[in-house]
Parts: structure tokens; sequence; C-alpha cells
């Protein structure tokens, strides 16, 4: 075996070697009278454009999917929000999803009059100190902004992009970047880029105040986060001087009650001019058609000098700063480093010192800490930003372990990397498993883009970028270490994470404000150009089960087989027909499974062999399956399989091993439980099935307690006797594959009969009950549950056109009444969940997060949607146009064509579902979807699932939606 390993290892060097042997250069380039650049060998072909009037466009054709991810990128963003508008940056980018004087409007001429009011409001507002004065002036500005909505149409940027087939339509704020992003159909990008020429033209602050209320929204929900508090925490000592530590990008609470609409303007003209942005695309285009339509969208666009952002030198940290933060979440440490920005010589060696502090596989506080369960979890990474980078290590305490532990363990793998003690293969490895990540980040169009976009906005060059592994392999083992003496002494700063209560912090009140209008009926001549544009839609690919898939036989298991013609990437995987549900010792067996090795080998030695050969297996127990996973190199398969069929095999209990595991998991139920989002989850389980459900479906802490090695052990031999189907994605021919498994992979001549699982039967609501868990926070968090029928696939088409139309996505009702109306949720969703086998029911969930102090609001207007649905014909039309759409564009592949095909088999259905709902979706009538909310949701009983404070969310309000029942932490875990 360790001769076959070493030749696979000498696989892997020989070809890392012929990579290394590749030049890397930019080149110069023209077509269609449009000159570009592009770098040698680059396995994304992208070629970069600079327009007359500065504009970047980067452009990655292929051909894989008939979409593109596109992303119109800003470089601007926290770090150059003026010191007296903090949160700017992040404010616009909300506000450019607002139309401009022609979309968005449904008369310019009598809006603009009442905008122009709002803002002198505004800076009225701003200058005037007295309370009593400010709401007097706030409520002229609710006044106002009630007239104004009059002549405007909520949501148009959505539903434009909605009607092409747009997905994942978004923006994001971080420090150096605003970006804009969208996924649409390659028949729709003519109109993607007529949209986007006019929204960078002339944004229109409209719907101003209720927009406002939704990032108020959002700050609160990160003054109830401990992990935002860590974060900033942490920023605000590495960096006194740089605004990377002085602003958030959301902004102080301050200056988000004292907004300036002239600011954001100004803002606006100072930073959104096309040699400060680029429009990236990766997907099916041809990039010569592409260039001169992007030129003809943003050729309005004038060039025009952008201040640089310029700041004193921070002082260098001379000894170690330590801070600590309080809060409900559980208790964890995090320490940073300062390091040099991107630009700089060491910044290389950077990423490869935090790959060598963790990995994942085989990195100093891997293989040290976690393998060794000295930790609950330890991880270090690089945050490199533009003036300044962070090494950014964050580590768990495990079972009776306090935070300085935690720290000094830390420390020590800290010192372990100063003094070298790490070998020179790991560098290689490291190197290996970058070099299979790019293999996997040039495969996809929107993982293309994501890389050209981070770079652009990070400026950084892509000839770097493209030659990044080759860079790497020229680094050394000293190199590695000169680097940690270097910056990694006593400079860091450390934030210990305490669990308690939360400090008192500073809340953003409740305004007064009246619903806005949404005109969510009406129409701008825009949009209605736009709509009328010619495109010729893409054609749906179904698949066909019979033809995707090859299958063969492995004694009794079954075989499906789909072949990777792309690349060199392999994934099998080996699904047994045994979950929590038949035995809730098989997921404590599967966990135990990583921290033990054979005679041979120790669990260590085992990760070290499959990182070096850029392989990875995985093991996790769900509640009907136990799914081992394999992936890498096709080059290394037989070594990977031989790997884990040998530790399987000839695996080796050990006790001390499973006494660390055991106290791990205990503080991971301790932590869990100080989890709201896994609180929420819990509650939502027992709305579904009851006191007794999926979720609190666990061993006892007495049973987990009392299990043995013997125990697991036993488990994890039975395993490979249990029924189970082989999956493979691949390279390989199915049958060098079968030829392969048939000498590796040893099927038992009868199955093991696993215990019958355990059912679980959804409730069915009779009146309305309240399930509430108290938490620390100043949100609100609530969904709505109510069972309804069985699965039935001819319902599929009206359920996924009411998903769309209800509260799917930014253009629904839910969205547009609760948050874009009444502005009373940052997030807010309404769907109808499909069950997963056919013998299962589908299930209501509707969903707001909000203040505390707007929960009688926000639970009045959900539950009012849930009572009466709006007829919005053009909604109808929108969502069914989206349906469609989605499924034109959308192409099913690799491994995911047999994921698709058993999920089918789980519904008792035997052909691609889709295409029954496309050729049926135009059917669907309002009085369609009318009768299925009335017959499902209107007037109907529901589950509250409500995480909150009691302090803040008085019982009396819970009682008024339903019967109470307080549920304690330990009913809801199972622990």
């Amino acid at each position: 075996m360790f001769k076959k390993l070493s030749l696979a290892i000498f696989m892997l060097l020989f070809s890392l070697q012929t990579f290394a042997q590749k030049k890397y250069e930019w080149k110069e380039a023209s077509g269609n009278g449009y000159t570009y650049k592009y770098v040698t060998n680059d396995p994304m072909n992208a070629r970069f454009y600079t327009l007359k009037n500065g504009l970047t466009v980067i452009l990655s054709p292929t051909k894989k999917d008939p979409r593109i991810q596109a992303y119109v990128a800003v470089k601007a963003g926290s770090k150059t929000d003026p010191r007296t508008n903090t949160g700017l940056a992040h404010y616009l980018e909300h506000m450019v999803f607002k139309g401009t004087d022609k979309y968005g409007s449904l008369d310019w001429a009598k809006e603009k009059p009442e905008l122009d009011k709002i803002d002198a409001l505004y800076e009225q507002y701003n200058k005037t100190k007295d309370d009593a004065q400010r709401k007097a002036i706030y409520k002229k500005i609710d006044s106002v902004s009630g007239v104004a909505s009059k002549f405007a149409i909520a949501n148009e940027y959505d539903k434009m992009m909605a009607s092409m087939g747009a997905q994942g339509t978004n923006a994001f704020t971080s420090f150096e970047q605003t970006v804009y992003t969208d996924d649409v159909p390659s028949s729709s990008l003519n109109k993607y880029l007529a949209v986007q020429g006019e929204r960078f033209r002339n944004p229109i602050l409209r719907i101003f105040h209720t927009e406002l209320e939704a990032v108020y929204e959002e700050k609160n929900r990160s003054l109830d986060s401990d992990g935002s508090k860590v974060f900033e925490t942490l920023f605000a000592q590495l960096f006194k001087n740089h605004n990377y530590g002085q602003q958030t990008t959301i902004g102080t609470v301050q200056d988000l009650k004292n907004p300036s609409l002239i600011e954001i303007r100004k803002y606006f003209h100072n930073y959104y001019v096309p040699n400060n942005m680029g429009v990236i695309l990766s997907g099916d285009f041809d990039p010569d058609v592409v260039i001169a339509q992007v030129d003809k969208a943003f050729s309005y666009m004038q060039n025009k000098p952008v201040a640089k952002y310029t700041f004193t030198p921070e002082v260098a940290i001379t000894s170690p700063v330590i801070k600590e933060i309080t809060g409900p979440d559980a208790e964890n440490l995090t320490i940073g480093y300062r390091l040099p920005g991107n630009k700089d010589k060491d910044v290389l060696i950077a990423d490869l010192v935090g790959q060598v502090l963790t990995n994942g596989k085989a990195g100093l506080m891997d293989l040290n800490l976690v393998k060794k369960q000295k930790l609950l979890r330890a991880s270090a990474q690089t945050f490199t930003l533009i003036d300044y980078g962070v090494l950014y290590i964050s580590a768990a305490p495990t079972n009776g372990q306090s935070l300085e532990e935690v720290k000094s363990l830390v420390l020590g793998e800290i010192d372990n990397l100063k003094k070298g003690n790490f070998d020179q293969e790991l560098i290689t490895s490291i190197i290996n498993n970058i070099k299979k990540n790019k293999i996997y980040e040039s495969e996809k169009y929107d993982d293309r883009a994501s890389s050209l976009m981070d770079a652009f906005t990070s400026e950084l060059n892509w000839r770097d970028q493209v030659a990044y592994v080759n860079d790497l392999s020229k680094i050394s083992k000293a190199d590695i270490v000169a680097f940690a003496n270097k910056y990694l002494g006593e400079n860091y700063v450390a934030i210990l994470k305490r669990k308690g209560e939360s400090p008192a912090s500073q809340k953003i009140e409740k305004p007064q404000i009246t619903p806005v209008e949404t005109n969510a009926d009406k129409q701008s001549a825009f949009v209605k150009m736009v709509n009328e544009m010619p495109n010729n839609p893409s054609t749906p690919v179904f698949l066909d089960y019979n033809k995707d898939i090859q299958k063969s036989m492995l004694g009794k298991a079954e075989v499906l087989y789909v072949p990777n013609t792309d690349n060199q990437i392999f994934r099998l995987k080996y699904r047994y027909k045994i979950g929590s549900l038949n035995d809730l010792k098989q997921p404590l067996a599967s966990q135990y499974l990583q921290f033990l090795g054979t005679d041979k080998m120790s669990a260590e030695d085992i990760s070290k062999a499959f990182y070096k050969i850029a392989c990875n297996f995985t093991i996790a127990s769900g509640e009907e399956y136990t799914t081992v996973s394999i992936e890498g190199l096709q080059e290394n398969f037989d070594a990977a399989v031989k790997l884990y069929e040998d530790l399987i095999q000839n695996v080796k209990a050990d006790d001390v091993a499973l006494k660390s595991l055991k106290e791990r998991l205990a503080k991971a139920r301790k932590d869990v439980k100080a989890n709201k989002g896994a609180i929420l989850q819990g509650l939502t389980s027992y709305a579904l099935y009851g006191e007794k459900n999926k979720f609190n479906n666990v061993l006892s802490n007495s049973e987990m307690e009392a299990t043995t090695s013997k125990e697991l052990v036993d488990r994890i031999k039975n395993l490979n006797n249990y029924e189970q189907t082989v999956i493979y994605y691949g390279p390989a021919s199915l049958k060098d594959l079968d030829s392969k498994l048939k000498i590796m992979h040893q099927v038992p001549a009868n199955f093991a009969v696993a215990t019958p699982e355990k059912v679980f039967k959804q409730t069915k609501q009779v009146k309305n009950k309240v399930l509430f868990t108290d938490y620390d926070m100043v949100q609100a968090e609530t969904r709505w549950i109510r069972n309804t029928d069985q699965y039935d696939a001819k319902k599929n088409t009206v359920v996924k056109v009411f998903n769309n139309y209800f509260g799917g996505g930014m253009g629904s009702i839910v969205f547009q009444t609760i948050r874009e109306s009444k502005a009373l949720a940052y997030s807010t969703y309404g769907v109808y969940v499909q069950p997963q086998k056919k013998d299962q029911e589908y299930y209501m969930m509707s969903y707001v997060g909000s203040q505390a102090d707007k929960f009688n609001d926000a639970t009045t207007a959900m539950t009012e949607l849930l009572t009466k649905m709006p007829d919005l014909a053009g909604n109808l039309n929108l969502a069914k146009t989206q349906v469609k759409k989605d499924i034109q564009t959308e192409r099913i592949t690799q491994d995911n064509i047999i994921f698709n095909y058993l999920a089918a088999k789980e519904l008792g259905l035997n052909e691609d579902p889709r295409k029954n709902i496309y050729s049926s979706v135009d059917n669907i009538k309002m009085e369609d979807l009318k009768t299925f909310h009335d017959t499902n949701f209107s007037g109907k009983p529901y589950t509250y699932a409500i995480v909150a404070s009691e302090k803040r969310v008085p019982m009396k309000d819970l009682e008024k939606l339903g019967e109470v029942k307080k549920i304690s932490l330990e009913e809801l875990f199972g622990y």
C-alpha cells in the first residue's frame, strides 16, 4: 500500500511540475474592433477590456449552461464612507434597487417635487437636536412619503429581472466593494444590459424612509449577533487609524438615525464612475458580440478622477491586546494578527501560513488540536484587503476548558509554526490541494465570475491569480518560518467571547411609519420596453433517467454512473440504507471514525495520507442513509479508495478518543442550545411533528455517555453489510470502475436487515398554538407552520407558481407588503414546502424577523396575507414566466443527475418532474391560486414557532395569537 501511495504522490508532483512549466504572461488581442488583454494559460479564458470612458469589462465565456453570472462592481465600500455618515455605501446599495426617473415611477413630473420636499425635510431633521421637534419633522417625512409613493412603483427592478429569468438578484457591500449581482439567461443578456445601463444613470432615492427602516432592522440583527460584535471589536483593536476598524459597513446607530440624501448622492457621483467600476460576465456568450453591447449600454458614463483613500499608518502592536465580550451565544476565542496589504510581496506566503495552520485535514491545528480533540474546533485563514490583512484565528473550547486554555493551545501551534515543527511535504500537499480546488473553481460559470470580480475590486493583477499555484510552489519552508517569526509575535489581538447576558445596546427605536403605496399592479413605460425586447429563449433540457445515467451491478449493489468529460476530478459515494431513524448510534459511529486509525496508521497518518494525494473522504449519517464520500484526482483513485477500505476493514477502537469525543459532543450540545437559529429549527420540528420529533430524536446524554467503543466499531465494520448504492462521477469508464471496485470494495452476498425506521407523523393543526422559547435578543423570530395534505405530483405546478407569487422572493406579495410597504422586517418569506417522500405531507412555513417592538404589527401583517391573498394579475404572469425561464435554462449535470433521479424515486416519479411543470405552467389561472390559498391557508389554524426575549415581547402579545406553550431547551433538544 505504501509503495502505491508513493507512486501516487510522484504522479501528483510530476503533474505539478508540468503545471509549473507553463508561462503566464499578459498578451493583447482584438476582436470586433475592441482591444483586450488576456493571460496566457488562463483556464478561465478571461478577456480584460477598458472602454474609452475607463469602464473595465471582464468576459469569461463558457458554454456549459445557457446562463450568465453578471456583476456590476464598484471599487468603493465602507472604507470610503464619510466619517460623518457611516453606513452610506450600504444605504446607497439598497437604494440603487429603487429605480430611476424612467422606471420605478408612474409619473416622474409629479413624484419629483415630493421627493425634493423629503430631501429638505431630512436635512432639517439631521440638524435638529430636540426630540419633540425631530418627531414632528419625521411625521412630515412620513406624510410626504405617503404622497410620493402614490407615484412610485416598488420592486420594478426585481420584477424586470424576474421576467427575464434572473436568479440570485441581490447586492452586497464590504470594506472596499459594492457589488450588484444577477444570474441571467444567455438569451436575456441584451435586456439585462439595457436595464443596468439605465440603473446606474440616475438612481432615484424613492421610498426612502421604509428602506431605511429595513437597514435599521439589519443593524438590529447585527446587534443581536455575538459573531458580528467579535468581528467588529477585533478590527477596531487592530486598526486604530484605518477605517477597517474605525467604521463598520452598516454604520453607527447615530448615523443611521440621521441620514442625508444629499450625502448619498454625493457618494454616488464621487465613486460610481466608469473608471472605478467593472462589468464582469461569465457564461454562455460570444465575447466579441457582448463587448459591443456593454459599450453601448454604458457609453454615456463619463470618466472623472476618484479620490484615493488615505490613512495614517497603524502603529505597531507591541504587546497582546485582550478584550472580552459577553452574549448569549456559545463561548469562543478569536485571535487576529495584522498583516500587510494585498500588494505586499509577503502576501503569497501569508496564504500558505493560513493553510499550514489549518486546511481542514492536515494543518498543525487540524492534527494537533482538532484531530486529537484538544479543542472543539479551530480554524485559521488570511483575510487580505488592499491596505492591510489579518491572520484570523478562531477556536472553541471543549468540555470543562477555559478560553485562556484555548488561547494557550492556539499560541502553542503558532509557536510550532515559528519553530518550523512541520514537514516540508505539507507545503507540497497544500499546493496539490489548491491545484485541485482551482480545477473546481474554473468548472462553473458563477465561480469564475466571482473570482474575477474579487480580483477586480481588490485591485489584483489577474496574471498573478492565474500563476498562483506556480508561484506558491516556489515558497520554501524557510520562507514560511521567516514570515511567522516576522509577523506573528506578541502583536496579536484576542477576543474572549464569554457566555452571559448581553450588555444593554443602543437600540434603534421603531418610528411611526404609515404603509406606503407599492402600486404592485402598475408598470412603467421603460419596463414595457424591456419586456418587448426580442430574445430567443433556450430550449429546456429534461433528464432521461434511462439515458443520462448508466447502471451496472456490483454484486447486489446498484452502480449509478455519470462520466466526467471535463477534467480529471472523481467523486465516489457509497450510500448505505441505514441512518438515525434506524439506529441513533449510527451517527455517533460515523463521527467516531474520523478519530480512529488502524494497527499500521494513526488517525493523523490517515488524514495526512489523503491530503498528500489531494483526495478526501467523509462519512455522514442522515435520517435514512449513511453516505461515504471519496473525491479527488482520478490518478489517485486507487490509492484513495484503498486507504478508505483499509481503514474500514482494520479500524481499531480507541477508548481515549471516544472519551474525548464524548466531552467535545457534550460541549457542542451545550453550545448549540445557545444558538437562536438552532432553537428556531427545534421549535419548527416541534410544530411539524409534536413533542417527540425528528429534531430531538437523539441519544440522551446518559445514553451517549454509556456507549462503548466496541458498539461503535462494530457499527463501522458492519456498515458495508447493509443495502447500498454506489454513485460515481468521474473520467473513468463504467467498465474500468466496475473492474476496480470488484477488487477493492467487497459487497456481501446478502444484505443485513436494519432495524425498522422510527416513524414520525406530521401533526394536524386544529387550533392556533404558540410554541415559545425565551432568548436574550433585540429581534423576534416568528414562523407560521401548518401541515396540509400528502404529496401529490399533480400539484407540482400550482405549488411552484404559488411560491413565486406569494412569498418566495423580493418581487413576491409577502416581501412587497411586509418589507417594502410597511417596513416591518428585514427578512420575510412564505413558502409551501414540498415533502421529500411520497407518503409525507406538504407544509406551509412563513417567517418574519422583526424588531421586538414591531412584533404585533409584523404578525398581523403576515396573518392578513395568509387570510386574504392580494389579486395581482401582473404578478401572476411574472411568477409563471419565472418558472418557465428557470426550467428553460436549468442544466442538471454531473452527479446532480444521479441525485435528481434518486429524489424523484423517493416521490414515486420515474421521469424528470420539471417536464410536466413546464408543459402545464401556462394553464395556471388566478382562480387556481385563490382556490389553493383558500383551501390550505385562509382561516386555518397555525402553530407559531417564536424565539424572542420575554422581556421585550410580553406574554399577552403571544396569547393574542393562540394558546401559548413555553418550551424549555431540554424539551426542544432532547438532552
